[in-house]
């Protein structure tokens, strides 16, 4: 079997319970609903960490939080970390990456040939938390309710720039990869920001909803809600400066429209791929890096393991997938990886990993198969906390602990929208016993919280130093080459134009008679 071409789609804090494909009656997303018709849907999917970068690091490293130190949005990603597309190059992929990825360090590529666009958020250390601190609101770069006033309609914002930049580099890249084919197979992440925060979509979009159809959340009382959850409504200052319901309503019309404008560039990429005979040969992949409470249990955006924050799409078709799957097994971003390299290796050997994967392959699942393990493993270690929280979603049950906060219990199949705590039911000691005791043994909270407030400290002095005099940027600058694109005086004209078309055009035939 020739190996396949793989495009990874990407968006920004979409929670999959807003989507049609995923049953809300509401959103539309066709293109992803076709997608999930012709291939797998995975229903219980999480980040392995429920915040950007973090999520993006372990997905790409198949690795933990705890074991490459991707603490939250300003912790390094260090060169030596390998990635899945380090390990593709290394099977013949040409690997191109094509938006947001919160790369923090001077490596901006991780294994990436080339990287078509400039990231939407800064490279270094300015966003890093402060646990010698937890009691204090960041400020000067945290979101807060002044997110939901925003919510609305805009013909430009800094947001839809990015993705029209992102999906335009996307789709110029399918059509060189047609116009100049080569043995080697593809592997093509497009990273969009939307449907992220501040929930402002262009017109167009916002115009597919009626503004009254929109649901609200079913917000319990929240003196009954849990403390991270508090924390987190404190931090963005749901606890103080408050919202009204007609920002509520405004905010998830506009997630919803930008939930849409993603699904309409999922739809442009695979019509490329269709254009240039290239979509039977190519796995895709469409995913989040986490998603958004949009106002469950009184909260907003991510940061906590509750559903909405934590869960993530996760569908994929193409060659060897089995149309019309669904696999119910719990999974998470770690698993990314591993399946990946069945898929390209065929269920051959793989190439040297040189560190053990945290992560399981799911590809027998996406091809019809069953998977003995029902299981997805959490750690979060960022801002509204001062201790490590983790997560065990084993079956149909979920344990959330900290060591600051009571533990919590959910059946997510009986309560998806976690409004029972069973840790103390007495049905239930038994096993929230032995998952307590899971936690113990599996995570040393102590040893790693003093890792994350030893990383802190050391990188807000670093980003003081680098803020001090000449600025030194890390920030990707993509390189273009336009000595050598469209039309040059060093080329032949003849073969210029016709070398980019496609299809091809077929030679020209003398009209002389022979």
């Amino acid at each position: 079997m020739t190996a396949p071409n793989v495009l990874l789609v990407m968006a920004d804090q979409l929670a999959p319970h807003f989507t049609g494909t995923y049953a809300h009656p509401l959103v539309q997303t066709p293109n992803l609903d076709a997608l999930a018709e012709r291939g797998a849907r995975f229903d219980a999917t999480y980040a392995h960490s429920p915040l950007c970068a973090p999520a993006r690091f372990t997905m790409l490293a198949g690795r933990s939080v705890t074991e490459i130190g991707a603490w939250d949005n300003a912790a390094e990603f260090p060169a030596t970390n390998p990635t899945l597309a380090h390990y593709l190059r290394l099977l013949g992929y040409r690997t191109t990456l094509s938006g947001k990825m919160h790369f923090v360090g001077p490596d901006q590529l991780h294994g990436f040939d080339e990287r078509l666009t400039t990231d939407i958020y800064p490279a270094d250390f300015a966003w890093t938390p402060n646990w010698d601190r937890a009691d204090e609101r960041i400020g000067k770069w945290y979101h807060g309710m002044d997110t939901l006033h925003e919510a609305g309609t805009a013909t430009a914002t800094y947001q839809i720039d990015y993705d029209e930049e992102v999906g335009y580099a996307a789709k110029r890249k399918l059509y060189d990869l047609a116009r100049d084919p080569s043995p080697q197979p593809f592997f093509l992440c497009a990273s969009f920001i939307h449907p992220h925060d501040p929930y402002v979509a262009r017109p167009e979009w916002w115009n597919r909803y009626d503004h009254d159809d929109i649901d609200l959340p079913d917000v319990p009382d929240l003196d009954s809600v849990d403390p991270h959850t508090k924390r987190i409504r404190a931090g963005i200052q749901a606890d103080t400066i408050g919202y009204a319901e007609a920002q509520v309503r405004n905010s998830r019309h506009g997630y919803y429209a930008n939930v849409t404008y993603f699904d309409d560039w999922v739809g442009q990429l695979v019509r490329v791929l269709d254009e240039t005979d290239q979509l039977d040969s190519t796995i895709v992949i469409v995913t989040s890096d986490h998603g958004d409470m949009l106002g469950d249990r009184g909260a907003w955006f991510k940061m906590s393991f509750h559903e909405r924050s934590a869960r993530v799409p996760l569908v994929m078709a193409g060659p060897g997938i089995a149309p019309g799957t669904t696999v119910s097994n719990a999974s998470t971003h770690l698993d990314y990886l591993p399946t990946l390299l069945d898929a390209a290796t065929d269920g051959g050997p793989w190439p040297e990993l040189g560190v053990e994967l945290d992560g399981r392959s799911l590809w027998e699942s996406a091809t019809g198969g069953t998977d003995p393990v029902d299981e997805a493993i959490g750690e979060y270690t960022a801002e509204m906390t001062s201790r490590p929280i983790f997560m065990i979603r084993r079956g149909r049950m979920k344990y959330i602990a900290c060591d600051t906060d009571p533990p919590q219990l959910y059946d997510i199949e009986a309560d998806p929208l976690e409004r029972t705590n069973l840790a103390d039911d007495p049905a239930h000691a038994e096993l929230a016993a032995s998952l307590a005791a899971e936690v113990a043994d599996r995570w040393d909270a102590d040893a790693i919280t003093d890792r994350v407030l030893a990383s802190q400290r050391k990188r807000r002095v670093l980003h003081s130093a680098m803020t001090s005099g000449e600025l030194v940027s890390w920030d990707h600058a993509p390189h273009q080459d336009v000595a050598n694109v469209y039309v040059r005086n060093h080329m032949d004209w003849e073969t210029a134009g016709p070398r980019t078309r496609f299809p091809k055009l077929e030679p020209m035939q003398s009209g002389l008679p022979s």
